[in-house]
């Protein structure tokens, strides 16, 4: 049995890791700043679920990790074997609204853990980069030996930075890392500004959806399931310090992974299967392309699938009524 620190344990992707780490046995240590960008009372109903089923595995802590004295006095009577580092402030079109909010949270705070993982001697650190980091990459799939030096939104760059930030402390102090870079997660206790919840909502209130790039948008939509099971597979398997070459092309001991379903779905297919879970057709009303958006996400997983064994199940003609379900009954629709 270990004990884990997850950060941004109220978040979407940072619960339901926490939820499995302690369903099989692991005890976990969450820390979440419970900031709000989005209503905090989801944050606090998701703790609230892991909790419910975690047996007295899961301990909670409302910390701001991007404070480093904070940070260092909440954790300063904890033990923990390993990190699954979680936390950011995320989504691309805030970043255009409140900058200060991403290099606070997503460069201090990554630079917070990683001084962490550094002083305790941790085992293995694994953390959230983004399939934002590949910017405007017209080569699909997006594959890891891709650059990503040409980021569209500074929540991208931020995340690619903490790519960078990770590199120097695999080669400095030779830490075991593993980033991830995600593709649209979601999924049951999903994040309401993303596209699945908002348009969700929308349909059953009787509202119009806003649909940008006049629908010409793909993406690689992965099931949060899929999305655990990755996480916890590569939290398991660090990277060795042996000066061979890991994914991401690092020679240190540090790798990093797509994580998606590896299907490019169109959004206007992901509405009609909304449509269809929802029982009423959709009103929408068209907009050109945002600033900072991407047209096209698809992800590479043959690293992950070769290293970890990481095998996506979940279609988005499964996982979409699955999300629309939850979210009429947590909203007793």
């Amino acid at each position: 049995m270990a004990r884990v620190l997850v950060t941004g344990a109220a978040g979407f992707i940072g619960a339901a890791v926490a939820e499995r780490l302690c369903a099989r046995g692991d005890e976990v240590l969450g820390i979440d700043s419970l900031n709000e960008y989005y209503p905090v009372s989801l944050k606090k109903d998701r703790l609230a679920n892991v909790e419910a089923g975690a047996q007295g595995r899961f301990a909670f802590k409302h910390i701001d990790f991007s404070d480093w004295e904070m940070l260092s006095a909440a954790l300063e009577v904890e033990t923990f074997d390993s990190i699954v580092h979680l936390g950011a402030q995320a989504g691309v079109r805030y970043s255009l609204e409140n900058p200060r909010a991403y290099v606070e949270a997503n460069l201090m705070g990554h630079l917070n853990l990683l001084e962490v993982a550094r002083h305790r001697t941790i085992g293995h650190m694994v953390y959230a980069s983004s399939s934002s980091v590949y910017g405007g990459n017209e080569t699909l799939p997006f594959a890891v030996e891709d650059r990503a030096d040409h980021p569209v939104s500074l929540y991208a760059a931020t995340k690619r930075a903490d790519e960078l930030m990770s590199e120097t402390y695999a080669h400095l102090y030779r830490i075991s890392l593993t980033g991830l870079r995600f593709f649209t997660v979601y999924g049951p206790w999903g994040r309401p500004d993303m596209a699945l919840w908002l348009f969700t909502d929308a349909i059953l209130a009787g509202r119009a959806i806003k649909v940008f790039n006049n629908g010409e948008m793909w993406r690689d939509f992965t099931f949060i399931d899929d999305i655990v099971n990755g996480v916890v597979a590569c939290l398991d398997s660090p990277p060795v310090d042996d000066g061979t070459e890991k994914a991401g092309g690092s020679v240190k001991s540090h790798a990093l992974y797509n994580i998606g379903n590896h299907r490019s779905e169109k959004l206007t297919r992901v509405i009609e299967l909304i449509e269809e879970a929802c029982g009423r057709k959709a009103e929408i009303e068209f907009l050109p392309m945002q600033p900072g958006d991407v047209e096209k996400t698809y992800a590479d997983i043959d690293a992950i699938q070769r290293d970890i064994g990481y095998q996506p199940t979940t279609s988005i003609e499964q996982g979409i009524p699955r999300f629309v379900e939850w979210y009429r009954k947590y909203h007793s629709l």
